[in-house]
């Protein structure tokens, strides 16, 4: 496919991407790895009832070529595969129909794929799928995802054995004889450079050499699995750009999308736009250039050139609006403004649900000031409305399924949350976001430094962070004191095992000390925990004597602690302490992490309040 300006070539009828010519370079792709090990659409499936994580890896490889759509303005190819019983334990039974667009004076090309399992067919996991570039790594040495997260990054030769050693687990390794020597001492870590869906807005690398840039857009996030809090990979050391639609990453099973048998599905993920772009003065203006790109692909949304009949067009799509407001006795009396509160349309399920959602689509808005949002552009379709709100724990979940058809223009009026409350907060500690990046998070080990987040508002992104604590707690574990520590720098970011030996590891008890004024004798407190990530963990809660108030029981597998998200799912844990257990005066809140078999298992607090008794009618 070329175009004048940039000339794309795949295989046939596989369609895997083997070059990409622009300007002067006649290919941007590793022309050392295999044409197949290029630019290529993959994933990840596994057999029905299979548990964890892993399956069998399968690059998705056309059996037809077929071109859709042939104009002066336009270009679409399609590779399409089906499937049928003879390749039942061979191939993941989909038929998938993968799709190439280039469109004259566009310095760039889209690529989306629509993924098919028919009524009557087996049952499977899809674990993951994605969309891969590989990058020549003489020319694309310069990496940008943010504005503060740009830097020259090392080979992938410098992983290699005699020059990395691999640390923890096989994506971190140590560079200790790098090519260039100034990675010398750093931890090179794909998982380092891991985004929340709604941040990534453009994502690639640039050739300083010869000013040209090569990046990644997703113009909407209505495909991909997780909602907009879902952490995936971005760019990472190979030079590797690529785009994540399904993956268990800081989810871990749990997002895994499971498939019964006989059930019928379709998806379509995409369209994606790789943009590439040149300058001859500053290389590092062209990252600047494509954030403002990836804001045109996003008004451009959806876009009007894709010729399947299963992405449908603006004028098919419909709109939903609103006011989301709070009620909280106890914060105001009045109704509050919903500012800030995430408003999302996904497939009807239980409260919270959108967060492990991946077989169909979501939609989401940010509620402004007033509380008002706007969400336009929904596939038709039956959905429920989700939200939360930072500053206020829980989820919310409207009542009705709502119907989405062509050109709906529904509005839903004002929308009430009512957040979990019996009484007034007696203490809390964090703040409620989902996040536990307000906690006091430590410096690294000077032996396992990315020069990157020195200094860096995510300096939770720096490699075994977690082995601070038992440097920090070696004998005695966490101890904290309302109304005298303070959370930014006396609560530790999570709670994770103590290491004791070289694969020895120990469970940690954490303590709140409080103190209560008379206490209401035949009332019943309420402690509120909401985390924000939970690793093969277990919380137990205890308060003075009462050693076995509450157990969570085995919860999570988002592995955040391990791959430097200061986040994975939300949990919501609501406590009944009976005024009995409690004392006048000083008061011992007990939480324990058990489970201590690695150095991964753990809780990331979100934010812990004790509420008083709720108040009686004449008060």
């Amino acid at each position: 496919m070329d175009n004048g300006i940039l000339r794309v070539t795949l295989s046939k009828p596989g369609g895997m991407v083997t070059a990409i010519k622009y300007n002067h370079i006649d290919n941007l792709l590793e022309t050392a790895n295999d044409e197949s090990n290029r630019g290529y659409w993959d994933l990840v499936w596994s057999p029905p009832g299979s548990t964890g994580t892993t399956g069998t890896f399968e690059r998705i490889e056309g059996k037809k070529f077929k071109v859709v759509v042939e104009t002066e303005e336009q270009i679409e190819v399609s590779f399409s595969r089906t499937w049928d019983t003879s390749l039942l334990g061979k191939l993941s039974p989909l038929n998938i129909d993968k799709r190439f667009v280039l469109i004259g004076d566009c310095s760039g090309f889209y690529s989306y794929a629509i993924y098919e399992h028919l009524e009557g067919w087996p049952g499977f996991n899809l674990d993951e799928t994605r969309i891969v570039f590989k990058l020549s790594k003489d020319k694309f040495q310069y990496m940008a995802i943010d504005d503060n997260k740009q830097r020259k990054m090392p080979l992938p030769d410098d992983r290699l054995p005699g020059r990395g050693v691999p640390l923890a687990y096989p994506e971190a390794v140590l560079l200790v004889n790098p090519l260039e020597p100034d990675f010398t001492g750093e931890v090179d870590d794909k998982y380092e450079y891991s985004m929340d869906n709604k941040d990534v807005k453009a994502q690639g690398w640039i050739c300083m050499e010869s000013g040209v840039g090569f990046w990644e857009m997703s113009a909407s996030n209505e495909f991909k699995t997780g909602g907009p809090l879902k952490q995936d990979l971005t760019s990472h050391v190979g030079p590797v750009t690529l785009s994540m639609f399904v993956s268990a990453h800081y989810g871990g099973e749990d997002l895994v999308v499971k498939f019964g048998e006989g059930e019928a599905w379709k998806k379509v993920f995409g369209p994606v736009f790789i943009y590439i772009n040149s300058t001859q003065s500053d290389p590092l203006s062209l990252w600047g250039d494509a954030k403002h790109q990836a804001l045109e692909q996003v008004d451009m949304w959806p876009y009007s050139f894709p010729a399947s009949e299963d992405f449908p067009t603006s004028a098919h799509r419909g709109k939903l609006s609103g006011t989301f407001l709070v009620e909280d006795w106890c914060v105001s009396d009045d109704l509050i403004l919903g500012n800030g509160a995430y408003i999302g349309l996904a497939p009807p399920g239980e409260v919270g649900s959108w967060q492990t959602e991946g077989k169909g689509y979501q939609f989401w808005s940010i509620a402004d000031e007033e509380g008002y949002f706007c969400i336009n552009n929904i596939r038709a379709g039956e959905y429920n409305l989700y939200a939360w709100i930072p500053g206020f724990i829980g989820d919310f979940k409207h009542g009705e399924i709502i119907r989405i058809n062509p050109e709906s223009n529904i509005d839903m009026g004002e929308i009430v949350y009512e957040p979990p409350r019996n009484g007034p907060t007696l203490w809390e500690i964090g703040i409620p976001d989902r996040s536990a990046q307000e906690f006091y998070i430590p410096d690294p080990n000077p032996k396992y430094i990315n020069k990157l987040y020195i200094d860096h508002p995510q300096r939770f992104r720096q490699y075994g962070l977690w082995e601070r604590y038992a440097e920090l707690y070696p004998d005695g574990d966490l101890i904290y004191t309302v109304g005298e520590s303070n959370y930014s720098t006396d609560w530790f970011f999570a709670q994770v095992t103590r290491k004791k030996d070289k694969n020895l590891y120990e469970a940690t008890t954490w303590q709140i000390k409080f103190k209560l004024g008379a206490v209401q004798p035949s009332g019943t407190y309420y402690l509120r925990v909401a985390l924000a990530s939970a690793n093969q963990a277990e919380l137990q809660v205890g308060v003075n004597n009462e050693a076995a108030l509450f157990t969570s029981g085995l919860i999570g597998k988002d592995n955040a602690i391990a791959r430097h998200g200061i986040h994975g799912l939300y949990w919501l844990f609501n406590v009944e302490i009976a005024a009995s257990w409690m004392v006048e005066g000083n008061n011992i809140l007990y939480l324990t992490q058990p489970k201590a078999t690695t150095p991964f298992q753990g809780i990331m607090y979100d934010y812990i309040c004790l509420e008083a008794p709720p108040p009686s009618p004449t008060h």
